[in-house]
């Protein structure tokens, strides 16, 4: 193995702190992975990582090391793509984490167009709901709806998505159509939504008369954690729930489920694309941040 791949092996693990998920990554034996560390250390007389049963971290040199690798890894990146970019061909895995519904809904029956375009590309989609350590899982890209923690990824904003607020008629017919928010906390039931960060269950959110939004204590006989529970449970009858108007649209439109309290809505949920650093550049990273940008703007706000 030359340097530049011992340089690209030592970015990998040092980045996703373990020697096995490096190797995953890679696609490379992890008998390999260790030898070209090893390998490396020898050849710069220095420890460049801790190792321990538990994780691996950097030292000081290793991590001055990174630091001087990363953009060098990014520049041959860039090179390998050069005359690629030109004949808009790709080829390879990209590892996107998308939530659920959006993976569901959106992006899986738009796939066929993009792979025809890009017959070598390979998209590993990841959906969950929780909040993942992109550098740590190896993911490539992230989409994240919602407000974003402080975090050195960088962040592209698309618009923001409306969320409106629905009941089943079975609930409405039981309960009565709500009017007001002030009568939701004795007279009504929510179905409850844990954030998958914290595990706390979320309050509902109201626009009040002033152009603000407050937030206020709905009763739950349910609580759940991820959106396709959150939505079978308000089709079954058990509450109203705040939910993405593109994600329950066929369902308001089959009568299945009832938008309510429309000049009370959440403030609408910003949707950003995440990714780290060392992969701003690549160019399947910028195909795929084109075509989900694509994707979506039928259905942002702003």
């Amino acid at each position: 193995m030359d340097r530049f791949e011992q340089y690209r092996v030592f970015a990998q693990v040092a980045e996703m702190g373990s020697f096995i998920k490096a190797a995953n990554a890679l696609e490379l034996p992890r008998a390999s992975v260790s030898a070209a560390v090893q390998q490396l250390e020898a050849q710069l007389g220095a420890r460049l990582l801790h190792r321990t049963t538990r994780q691996v971290r950097l030292t000081a040199d290793g991590a001055q090391l990174l630091e001087r690798v990363r953009p060098l890894l990014a520049e041959v990146e860039d090179i390998d793509h050069l005359f690629q970019q030109s004949q808009r061909q790709v080829s390879g895995r990209l590892n996107v984490d998308v939530p659920s519904r959006i993976a569901r809904r959106l992006v899986a029956p738009a796939l066929p167009g993009l792979l025809r375009r890009h017959p070598r590309l390979q998209l590993a989609l990841g959906s969950s709901d929780r909040a993942i350590d992109l550098i740590q899982e190896g993911v490539d890209c992230a989409v994240r709806i919602g407000a974003l923690h402080d975090s050195s990824l960088v962040s592209r904003p698309l618009g923001s998505i409306a969320l409106i607020n629905c009941a089943s008629p079975a609930y409405l017919r039981e309960r009565g159509v709500p009017r007001a928010p002030d009568a939701l906390p004795a007279e009504h039931w929510m179905v409850g939504y844990a954030s998958p960060t914290t595990g706390r269950e979320l309050p509902w959110e109201v626009a009040d008369g002033d152009g603000g939004r407050q937030a206020i204590t709905v009763p739950s006989r349910v609580v759940v954690n991820n959106a396709e529970s959150y939505i079978a449970c308000c089709l079954a009858g058990l509450g109203l729930i705040q939910i993405p108007r593109f994600d329950v649209r066929d369902l308001l439109d089959a009568g299945e489920l009832v938008e309510v309290m429309p000049g009370h809505r959440a403030a609408p949920m910003p949707v950003t694309l995440l990714y780290p650093h060392r992969r701003q550049r690549s160019r399947r990273l910028a195909i795929f941040l084109e075509w989900f940008e694509e994707l979506m703007r039928g259905h942002l706000e702003a």
